[in-house]
C-alpha cells in the first residue's frame, strides 16, 4: 500500500472507519472505535505505511502495518501484524 498522510480531522476519522485489524495482538472491527476509545477525538495528523496481510481497508486485505495518529501533543502508534503481534503505544511529545 502507498503511504497515506492526512491532516484534516474529518478525513482522518473517515479513513479510520474503513480500517479493520485482525490477527495476533490488537484487533479492531473498526479502527475508528479503538482510536476514539483511547481519547483521540480530534486527530490532527495521520500517517499509515507498510503492509499487513491481517489489516483490511474497505474490506480489501494487505492494508497498512503502521498507523501513527497525532492529536496535539499525544501520539498513538499501532504497529505489527503478519508474523508480529500488533500492539499500540501512546506517547506525549514535549
Amino acid at each position: 500500500m502507498e503511504t497515506v498522510n492526512l491532516a484534516n480531522p474529518d478525513d482522518i476519522l473517515n479513513f479510520l472507519a474503513e480500517v479493520r485489524l485482525s490477527g495476533k495482538g490488537l484487533t479492531a472491527d473498526n479502527l475508528l472505535d479503538y482510536v476514539l476509545d483511547e481519547g483521540f477525538t480530534e486527530p490532527t495528523y495521520l500517517t499509515a505505511k507498510g503492509e499487513d496481510p491481517d489489516a483490511y481497508y474497505k474490506e480489501m486485505p494487505n492494508a497498512w502495518a503502521v498507523y501513527q495518529i497525532r492529536e496535539w501533543k499525544r501520539v498513538l502508534i499501532i504497529s505489527g501484524g503478519g508474523d508480529r503481534e500488533r500492539r499500540a503505544q501512546i506517547t506525549e511529545t514535549p
